[in-house]
């Protein structure tokens, strides 16, 4: 990877910032008025039109105002609540629900999910349209609803405080548009049947976890869990000293259906149709279209459908013959969430994985190029002279310092939102990420193998590749476990104040794109300032459980 396939420029960072900065005034409060800013925004849009070929400053001036105005209004017309429910006691009431989204857990005896209310009793009308947080008691033998199932339910209806803290459960739910939990509830009637694509996705989980599932489950049921996690988002797998030690070692993204499954699958089915001589054209089509359907079958999660437009985008520039930019890619996947759902900005996984690869683009990639062109071995001999272990030794040096500049650089980022959203503290992430994301790769593609065996109906296959996975998993439950009894591996702590979180991690990507523009010169602090941030405000604005 180097900075030019990274590409200098990211032109739409001048739509996605104002927009961003617009989100989080408005999330801030300290913009208000849904007519105010809407007018704002189209009026400034208006005259950066009139101004596009006249004044190029006072066009994009007019635009990044525009811009703004409109991030505030989206906010406000996306968070959709009235002050009037801020007073509303908690109370029984019944509902039909279509549900967005399940969130399977341990218990087989309750089920939770996001749901959109579709009717109402008569006095709560204004609940219509609203998203809900639900958690609705099963009986026995009762299945769990599918997306875009109709239920009638009755619980105990609560409404959300206006601005939970942003690490709490609450915090998610208000970042995800929902303003009330339904709690206590059990399900009345089931009014409408699931559409048959998302009764297709379910079983297609339902076999992919079977399948995932093929030699292990009687054997290792743990192993087997990890697989299934690691595959298929599904988290209720994972045993609760599983999910606290991942946690601990700051490696629980391994689990998170992300850039990282999305990347080696959609790798894996490029070669695979390459393979089968199709042409590039049909490989984008196909290959885009078996993508989503595994992003949909596991649930669709907002951090895996980010992963599947960043791969699209890449895809499509290959097919286009254009240059492929990581940064360009990442920045488009960015835009398209803060058109479709603006209020994602604000959640964990979009903050982490977004900053994350912020990190590693704009300040690991470069930072590895420059100590390689810093030291190299024999780098006044010419390259066709050299022998076979020169090539490895050097080969070896280009990789290692390539991978510490990006642990490194992703490291601050992990530290500061770690803290932030989980409480925790974990120094000992780098080196146990940079053995551990390798390897996760390989049980990602051995996973994807075991499912390709299954559709051809090859079950000792499956399972091969499934035993294949889990004595990786193994090794890396094991060096897991080892690496959080190291003294200091993890920390509980918390920041003095919840703005110190947001801010420093503000200045953290200020600081990135100011080095990355600036080409990291002395003159601007060279590689410093990042890691000058984030020492600061672990040393100062963070405090110790």
């Amino acid at each position: 990877m180097t900075s030019r396939t990274l590409g200098h420029r990211a032109p739409l960072l001048w739509l996605v910032l104002p927009f961003a900065a617009g989100l989080v005034f408005g999330r801030l409060g300290w913009i208000s008025g849904q007519a105010a800013t809407l007018a704002t925004a189209l009026g400034s849009t208006g005259l950066s039109i009139c101004f596009v070929n006249r004044a190029p400053w006072l066009w994009a001036a007019t635009l990044v105002v525009g811009l703004f105005g409109a991030g505030s209004a989206a906010y406000s017309l996306h968070r959709n609540r009235l002050v009037e429910w801020d007073r509303l006691p908690a109370r029984e009431v019944r509902l039909s629900v279509a549900i967005d989204r399940v969130f399977s857990g341990p218990d087989a005896r309750k089920v939770n999910g996001l749901a959109t209310v579709v009717l109402a009793e008569p006095h709560l009308w204004d609940l219509v349209g609203q998203r809900i947080y639900f958690s609705l008691a099963l009986r026995a033998g009762e299945p769990e609803p599918i997306r875009s199932e109709n239920l009638a339910a009755i619980g105990v209806l609560v409404t959300l405080p206006r601005s939970p803290p942003p690490d709490t459960f609450d915090g998610y739910l208000a970042d995800a548009g929902v303003n009330f939990r339904l709690t206590r509830g059990r399900i009345l009637s089931r009014a409408a049947p699931a559409q048959a694509y998302y009764r297709h996705c379910a079983d297609a989980a339902a076999w992919c976890h079977e399948v995932l599932g093929e030699g292990l489950t009687l054997k290792r049921p743990e192993l087997a869990g990890l697989l299934r996690a690691m595959m298929l988002g599904s988290m209720h797998d994972l045993s609760g000293e599983q999910r606290t030690l991942f946690m601990q070692s700051g490696t629980m993204h391994l689990f998170a259906i992300s850039g990282l499954n999305i990347g080696v699958i959609a790798t894996a089915l490029q070669v695979m149709l390459a393979l089968i001589r199709l042409p590039p054209a049909g490989r984008f089509v196909v290959a885009t279209v078996l993508l989503w359907m595994f992003v949909d079958l596991t649930g669709a999660s907002p951090s895996a459908v980010r992963a599947f437009g960043m791969a699209t985008f890449m895809q499509a520039a290959l097919l286009l013959r254009r240059p492929g930019n990581l940064l360009a890619a990442l920045v488009i996947s960015a835009l398209a969430v803060e058109l479709a759902a603006p209020l994602q900005i604000f959640s964990a996984s979009f903050i982490m994985s977004y900053g994350i690869v912020l990190a590693l683009l704009l300040h690991g990639a470069p930072l590895g190029e420059a100590w390689q062109a810093a030291w190299s071995p024999w780098r006044a001999v010419p390259k066709v002279t050299w022998h076979g272990w020169q090539h490895r030794v050097a080969w070896l040096w280009a990789a290692t310092a390539s991978a510490l500049a990006v642990g490194l650089a992703t490291t601050g980022v992990s530290l500061l939102t770690g803290v932030q959203f989980f409480q925790l503290l974990t120094p000992g992430a780098l080196a146990t990420n940079l053995i551990l994301i390798p390897a996760a790769m390989i049980v990602t593609l051995g996973g994807f193998a075991s499912l390709l065996c299954g559709l051809a109906g090859w079950t000792a296959g499956a399972s091969l590749c499934n035993h294949g996975s889990a004595l990786l998993l193994l090794v890396i439950e094991h060096l897991v476990r080892a690496s959080v009894q190291v003294p200091g591996a993890f920390l509980s702590a918390h920041y003095r104040s919840t703005w110190v979180g947001p801010l420093a991690l503000g200045l953290v990507l200020a600081a990135l794109f100011t080095g990355y523009a600036t080409e990291w010169k002395s003159r601007t602090g060279g590689w410093w300032p990042p890691v000058v941030i984030v020492a600061l405000t672990l040393l100062a604005g963070m405090r110790f459980d």
